[in-house]
């Protein structure tokens, strides 16, 4: 697969590659095909493949090999495991969950590289693909890392840790986790371009076609007038994260462009270039800041095999939230 060549032909455009793999191994699970209620993913293997980093915003930059195995997928890869220490979770109770990653010596690391303004961003998902938490925990000194989480319903999520060890390359490891109580999962929110949160609208223009970069502008506005002053966070007017339903492989990207580089507005207008591997459902969570408030704004989208259809619904993750919580 020639990404650079695919493209080099978005001048100034940022394209990230879904399931970039550096390490043999394969793709793990099944490819979702309907907006039907997402099932669990398949336990993770022993194969080894670095997944997908996002790009510095002003570079084309891919991480591909032979072999495209989505990040997220696997709980250790490259030597680098994930490590939950908290094994105890209710729903409705906050919690401080705790988690290590360890090196090829089996010990916890500690030296990270600042990816975004942090050391390590935290992903928290539901299974249904409902709710979506963007995080950023603390290290303490000897590699525990610890963040406050609040899972809102009982049930199957799937948490993300996606970090760069210094010196090496950016890795997006995988965990399932288990909420214990009566759990009913929902189906899938259908195919949508229109999201609500706050008293904000955030439009989607733009599909996703499997096997080359794809153009995304979001658009936000409030009260049905463009917003034009979104805030910085984390480095860029916004952040997204695109999980495939069913395996919940993921894809973290940023914007074409970053405050004060003299050429990106302040809104309305979020632009993003990614591409995905295959035709299917994806789940779309966009971070942005305006008046102080960090809100999420989430899409459904179908990858090349049938065209989103507007449709305004609340969304999955209305709700304020600080600079590290998304709901």
């Amino acid at each position: 697969m020639n990404t650079p060549a695919k493209i080099g032909a978005y001048v100034l455009g940022l394209a990230v590659v879904f399931g970039g793999a550096l390490g043999a191994g394969k793709v793990v699970g099944p490819v979702a095909t309907s907006a039907a209620g997402a099932t669990p993913a398949p336990e993770d293997h022993g194969a080894m493949a670095a997944p997908t980093a996002s790009a510095g915003h002003d570079e084309h930059t891919t991480q591909q090999a032979a072999e495209d195995t989505p990040g997220g997928l696997q709980v250790s890869e490259n030597g680098y495991t994930l490590t939950p220490l908290t094994s105890t979770l209710k729903p409705g109770e906050p919690a401080d969950f705790r988690f290590t990653v360890t090196g090829p010596d089996g010990r916890p690391i500690t030296g990270y590289e600042v990816q975004h303004d942090k050391k390590m961003h935290f992903i928290v998902v539901s299974r249904d693909l409902t709710t979506f938490q963007h995080v950023h925990p603390e290290m303490a000194a000897d590699g525990t890392w610890s963040v406050g989480l609040t899972f809102p319903k009982a049930g199957a999520y799937r948490a993300f840790a996606d970090f760069a060890p210094t010196g090496g390359d950016a890795l997006t490891l995988g965990t399932d986790l288990s909420v214990a109580g009566g759990y009913e999962p929902r189906a899938l929110p259908p195919v949508t371009r229109t999201s609500t949160v706050d008293g904000y609208t955030v439009t989607l223009d733009g599909d996703l076609k499997p096997g080359q970069a794809s153009k995304l502008t979001l658009k936000v506005s409030k009260d049905g007038e463009p917003v034009t002053d979104l805030q910085p966070y984390l480095g860029a007017y916004g952040h997204l994260v695109a999980l495939r339903a069913n395996d919940l492989a993921y894809l973290h990207v940023h914007p074409d462009g970053e405050p004060g580089d003299g050429r990106t507005d302040a809104g309305p207008d979020i632009v993003f270039y990614a591409e995905v591997p295959s035709d299917g459902d994806y789940r779309l969570f966009l971070d942005f800041r305006h008046g102080g408030e960090v809100r999420t704004a989430d899409f459904t989208l179908g990858g090349g095999r049938r065209a989103a259809t507007p449709r305004q619904t609340p969304a999955a993750t209305s709700g304020e939230h600080d600079d590290d919580h998304g709901h």
